[in-house]
């Protein structure tokens, strides 16, 4: 049984900083695919960040520079480091895997307050 637990989503001011984090179980990590989406109030949800097994990355080009996907196998956890956060990052993010198809976590909220 695949799970993906998130955490470390809360409330935060504009310019402000949080760390998500995201613990995988039921999966060989190291040869998965991880990433992080999100979906704010009425949108679909969209890509953040992702990195590859191999540890390449690609992001959202609104969060380019503020945002850091990073993982740790030793863990099976990957990371978001998001800075200079802006009220537009506001939503539900949730943690993906993938190899052959897509898993997902529950999501955790962020908000970021002007």
């Amino acid at each position: 049984q695949v799970q993906l637990v998130e955490s470390g989503g809360g409330l935060v001011q504009a310019g402000g900083s949080l760390r998500l984090s995201c613990a995988a179980s039921g999966i060989i990590f190291s040869t998965f695919a991880m990433g992080w989406y999100r979906q704010a109030p009425g949108k679909q949800r969209e890509l953040v960040a992702r990195i590859s097994w191999g540890g390449s990355t690609n992001y959202a080009d609104s969060v380019k520079g503020r945002f850091t996907i990073s993982r740790d196998n030793a863990k099976n956890t990957v990371y978001l480091q998001m800075n200079s956060l802006k009220p537009e990052d506001t939503g539900v993010y949730y943690c993906n895997a993938f190899k052959w198809s897509d898993y997902w976590g529950q999501g955790t909220q962020v908000t970021v307050s002007s």
